[in-house]
């Protein structure tokens, strides 16, 4: 049914801005447990029984609601109450501030500034290397509905690789290049994968995946490789997977596999000019995981985190 300002509401158009799960979305498809890419796991506004009549009570509530989406996706809408005796009739911004709200949700509310931060775990190596160390995290959410409102919430997970220098001065430093410089801060979020690092070669750029393009498998988010003469087999790939689908899953897992390729046949074994006696060992990698979990600071009716989190394994070969 087409709209104008003034006319009356129909229950059953109520009800749809409410509870419709199709285009155009109601309310409650991306603010409550919704599904996909929709869903923050707020509270639900209830309908109305067929033939009640509209009070401003109901009206209100789903201003309310989205009054408070808006506020946390930083979105602008058009909402305003109403009272009790007036007429109930259609807001003629309301369908348009629906359906942008549930396009902020369904990209991953990437407005929201709203987001706090907690370090959820960090794995090391035992022991130096030669010629891999791969090293996994999980991080586990309550259910799959609290996951899933993690990310479109905005939330993502930092994962932040590095290594622990001090064996051998030019393969930590082609690590360190890779990790904190290259790679620097890689964001898992909703949609999209983001890196705070540049430079060397971009061996697999998996950046377009987030969150919602997760499999069961693990999908490559970044391999650098290093531009380093002599180092050039060396690299360090970031891959992510859920233990279900993005509608069922409760778990994610980052693996980072970091790779020695060098012939390490430019040293010598007298130690000379200070050279490391073990140039073939590389250094130490450390996995961090950190939390940047949606906030209540801004509308939500309550933080939004995973519960616990675990290294899965870590080794080196």
């Amino acid at each position: 049914m087409a709209y104008s300002a003034g006319d009356a509401i129909l229950d059953d158009e109520y009800n749809a801005f409410v509870g419709s799960s199709t285009d155009p979305f109601g309310y409650n498809h991306f603010a409550g447990a919704g599904s996909g890419e929709y869903g923050l796991n707020q509270s639900s506004i209830s309908t109305v029984s067929a033939g009640d009549a509209i009070a401003a009570s109901s009206w209100n509530a789903l201003f309310t609601g989205l009054d408070n989406i808006a506020n946390h996706t930083n979105v602008s809408i058009t909402s305003s109450s109403v009272s009790a005796g007036d007429d109930i009739a259609i807001r003629s911004a309301l369908i348009g501030d629906l359906a942008n709200l549930a396009a902020a949700v369904a990209g991953g509310s990437t407005g929201a500034t709203a987001i706090g931060t907690n370090a959820v775990g960090s794995s090391t190596n035992s022991a130096t290397w030669n010629s891999t160390s791969t090293i996994e995290r999980s991080v586990t959410f309550a259910n799959n509905n609290t996951m899933r409102a993690f990310f479109n919430a905005g939330g993502f997970i930092r994962i932040d690789p590095s290594c622990v220098t001090g064996i051998d001065g030019t393969k930590d430093d082609v690590y360190n290049t890779i990790t904190t410089g290259a790679i620097g801060n890689l964001d898992l979020k909703a949609q999209s994968s983001v890196r705070s690092g540049s430079g060397e070669t971009l061996t697999t750029n998996g950046l377009a995946n987030g969150f919602h393009n997760l499999g069961t498998s693990y999908t490559e988010i970044i391999k650098i490789t290093s531009d380093n003469s002599g180092y050039t087999g060396n690299n360090v790939s970031i891959q992510a997977k859920l233990n279900a689908a993005v509608g069922s899953a409760t778990v994610l897992t980052i693996k980072m596999v970091a790779t020695d390729g060098a012939s390490d046949t430019q040293y010598t074994s007298g130690n000379l000019d200070s050279i490391p006696t073990n140039p073939n060992e590389a250094p130490r990698m450390t996995l961090a995981l950190i939390e940047h979990h949606p906030t209540d600071a801004q509308g939500l009716a309550a933080a939004i985190q995973a519960a616990s989190n675990a290294e899965v394994s870590n080794s080196t070969s």
